[in-house]
């Protein structure tokens, strides 16, 4: 938490909070402990969930029927925060606590834009640390080479854009895979075996766990690992580092 954010949680007045129901209420918990902690107790403010709306299967869709998905959840996710604020009093302050960065695969800044188009607001962005800083600081690394780039992707896209990038040159330089429930990199593992991956979930939560070293020698531990975590908890989130062998 940066000082500048931990500031602007005493401005907010009413903190909109999607709802994902069952064991992802830890989710909800943990938003409402980072408020208890930094928010002063004369500052009055409600914490209200919305419950999500259902997003559907996005591994068994193909690139089109998943921008669809993703587009339709953004709408009702609008409608949704739309109906309570709506509710307020006009000169409320409405706070989105985003998990990570919303600058990186997130959908609040988006979703705000389109609440904006029917409700006339003013907002702010307040960025924290994003998704792949604090597991690199985790890991104690520096997630490029000397002069080389760094590329930032998701699970669904990295086996092609890997292959693409192998046959055209230059290589991407290390990449952070982000939105990876399948772990698509094991499917490098055996024509990539030296590739370096630096691997987090619940970075920076006390449950956190790490995994790094060669690819091939331990992707299916963390394949494993991640399964287990998921079954304790009922939900993982994770992302990961993968540096070409030099």
């Amino acid at each position: 938490m940066t000082a500048e954010a931990a500031a602007a949680l005493a401005e907010v007045d009413v903190f909109l909070v999607a709802d994902k129901g069952g064991s992802k209420d830890e989710l909800v918990a943990v938003r409402r402990a980072i408020c208890d902690l930094f928010i002063p107790a004369e500052h009055a403010y409600e914490f209200v969930t919305v419950p999500d709306p259902r997003r559907g299967p996005d591994a068994d869709r193909d690139t089109d029927a998943y921008a669809r998905g993703v587009r339709d959840w953004h709408a009702a996710r609008t409608d949704a925060y739309v109906r309570i604020i709506e509710d307020l009093p006009d000169d409320a302050v409405v706070g989105f606590l985003v998990w990570g960065d919303p600058a990186f695969y997130d959908s609040t800044i988006r979703i705000v834009d389109a609440i904006g188009e029917r409700i006339d607001t003013h907002v702010r962005v307040i960025p924290g640390i994003s998704a792949f800083q604090t597991p690199a600081a985790a890991h104690g690394i520096v997630l490029h080479r000397v002069g080389e780039p760094i590329h930032v992707t998701t699970g669904r896209r990295l086996v092609d854009e890997w292959i693409r990038a192998e046959a055209a040159g230059p290589d991407l330089g290390t990449v952070v895979v982000m939105l990876d429930g399948h772990l698509h990199c094991r499917e490098l593992a055996t024509t990539h075996p030296d590739t370096v991956i630096h691997w987090g979930a619940y970075v920076g939560m006390p449950q956190q766990e790490l995994g790094s070293g060669r690819l091939a020698d331990v992707i299916d531990e963390i394949v494993e690992l991640r399964a287990e975590l998921r079954e304790t908890h009922g939900w993982v989130m994770d992302v990961y580092a993968l540096t070409p062998a030099p």
